[in-house]
């Protein structure tokens, strides 16, 4: 038996390890979005302030340091992530609605879930010029995902299962973005600062189109790891992806008035 099985075994038979996971997950989780919102909310109109003398200072010291836990608490959330969907989803019979443990349907979603940022990242190439309707189109992409996983006999997901991977499907498109778009471009316009050139305007277009993404994205995960707690939603009333549905609309709305708003907060 290699390492995975052992540590998944370990973690499964103790609540301690439960809960330690857990807690990492939600402790990386606030150090990563707390940035995130940082960084579009509060940064965001900052920097509209700096002249060029205040940005060779100011960016070369904090964006390295900001960026830093913003990566790794990315990283350490989506690890921890992944973890505890295997103890829950995989070594116990949580996936579907038999009772039993379906390793072979809870791996395929898992495989979609990886495959998804690639379709995503395919949509917003396509359509660079409208970085928000690259969004809705691959809200329409989570959409049919949801509805594949609780609909085809292939899979047969529990009402938990749809919403924990729903998130699981954007939290893996926003670390990938994290990771694969936003950092190599803002270590690019950092030193490109630093050296006292003018940043590629490339970078900073995507650097902060993924970033807006990824605001956007989080905060109908937040509320589908939330509702994992609650079975009753999908159950009483509608289907798991009718609060899909509306969470992922009312979160774009509520996001876009918090962007409005941050331009209404201003300095002294």
């Amino acid at each position: 038996m290699d390492a995975f099985p052992l540590l998944l075994a370990a973690f499964n038979g103790h609540d301690f390890g439960n809960a330690l996971l857990r807690w990492i997950h939600i402790v990386a989780g606030v150090i990563w979005i707390g940035h995130l919102y940082f960084f579009n909310w509060v940064n965001a109109e900052l920097a509209k302030t700096y002249d060029a003398d205040s940005k060779r200072k100011v960016v070369p010291q904090l964006m390295p340091r900001a960026l830093y836990w913003f990566r790794w608490g990315a990283a350490y959330t989506w690890i921890t992530g992944v973890l505890l969907i295997a103890m829950i989803y995989w070594a116990k019979p949580n996936f579907g609605r038999t009772g039993t443990i379906e390793i072979v349907p809870a791996l395929a979603a898992f495989g979609l879930v990886i495959v998804g940022f690639l379709v995503y990242d395919a949509i917003c190439k396509a359509l660079s010029k409208s970085p928000m309707a690259a969004l809705w189109l691959w809200y329409l992409v989570v959409m049919g995902f949801t509805c594949l996983l609780s609909c085809a006999e292939f899979f047969g997901a529990g009402n938990r299962t749809v919403f924990i991977h729903a998130g699981a499907l954007l939290g893996t498109a926003m670390a990938a973005n994290v990771w694969m778009r936003i950092w190599p471009c803002q270590k690019r316009i950092i030193a490109a600062i630093q050296a006292g050139q003018a940043p590629d305007p490339a970078d900073a277009g995507l650097a902060g189109s993924r970033s807006k993404h990824n605001t956007f994205m989080s905060v109908p995960l937040l509320f589908f790891m939330l509702a994992v707690h609650q079975a009753e939603m999908g159950v009483s009333f509608g289907e798991p992806w009718h609060w899909i549905a509306g969470a992922l609309v009312i979160g774009y709305l509520a996001t876009d008035w918090l962007y409005k708003h941050s331009t209404k907060v201003k300095g002294f």
